[in-house]
C-alpha cells in the first residue's frame, strides 16, 4: 500500500480553506452540497484532507455502538477531539478489495471493519471507494482508490509546490513490523517521537 492522504484537523473548515489558499494552495471542498471536508490534491502522490468534525453524525455513532462497532466510534471521536493540525494518515491500494491487507491483519490477529463510501464532488463526479478501519486505533485506516481519479494532471499550486515530499509518522514499536508489511511508501518516515505529524513539500 501507498500513503493515500494526510488528515488535517480544523476547528473551522471555511477558515482552514482560507488559510491554505492564502499560503498558495488550491483547495476544493469535498462535496458539492454541505461539504464536511476539503481537499488539497497534487498530481503525484498523497493529498491532504481537511476535516472539521467526524465524517458521520451522532445518530450514526449511536447505531455503530448498537451493532458493536465501538472501536470505529472511538476512532471517529479521536478525530473530532484532535488538536488543529495534521493528526492521522490513510493508506491506499489500487484494487477493488483488501484481500492482501486482510491476510496480513489476520496473521497479526488484528481485527477490522470494512465499509463503502461515496460522495458527489464539486465537479459532479460521483466518487466511490471502500474503507477498512482496523480496531487497533494505533494503526492507520485504509481505502481503495477512487473509481474516478480526481487529481489534476501536471498541476503546480500557485505557491510552486508540486507534491508532498515527506511525512513523519509515529507508530508504536510493536506495530512497526505489520506497518512495513502493509506499506512500502518511501514518503513515510517512521519516527519514535510522539507528536504532530510533520509534512514537507517539494517545489
Amino acid at each position: 500500500m501507498k500513503l493515500s492522504h494526510i488528515l488535517y484537523k480544523s476547528n473551522n473548515l471555511s477558515e482552514a480553506v482560507k488559510q491554505f489558499e492564502e499560503e498558495g494552495f488550491k483547495v476544493e471542498y469535498g462535496s458539492k452540497y454541505n461539504p464536511s471536508n476539503a481537499l488539497i490534491y497534487f498530481s503525484e502522490g498523497p493529498y491532504i484532507e481537511i476535516l472539521e468534525k467526524a465524517p458521520i453524525s451522532n445518530f450514526l455513532m449511536i447505531i455503530l455502538r448498537l451493532i458493536g462497532k465501538t472501536h470505529l466510534v472511538k476512532r471517529f471521536k479521536s478525530w473530532k477531539n484532535a488538536h488543529e493540525g495534521y493528526f492521522d494518515i490513510c493508506l491506499e491500494n489500487h484494487k477493488n478489495d483488501f484481500d492482501e491487507e486482510v491476510q496480513i491483519l489476520k496473521e497479526h490477529k488484528e481485527y477490522y471493519f470494512i465499509t463503502k463510501s461515496k460522495r458527489l464532488d464539486t465537479l459532479n463526479r460521483l466518487l466511490t471507494w471502500k474503507l477498512l478501519f482496523p480496531n487497533n486505533l494505533n494503526l492507520p485506516f485504509f481505502m481503495t482508490y477512487f473509481n474516478i481519479d480526481p487529481k489534476p494532471k501536471n498541476f503546480v499550486h500557485p505557491n510552486g509546490i508540486k507534491k508532498i515530499n515527506e511525512v513523519s509518522y509515529y507508530i508504536d514499536n510493536s506495530l512497526i513490523s505489520i506497518f512495513k508489511k502493509l506499506c512500502n511508501d518511501s514518503t513515510i518516515k517512521l519516527t519514535n517521537q510522539k507528536g504532530e505529524i510533520r509534512v514537507s513539500f517539494q517545489k
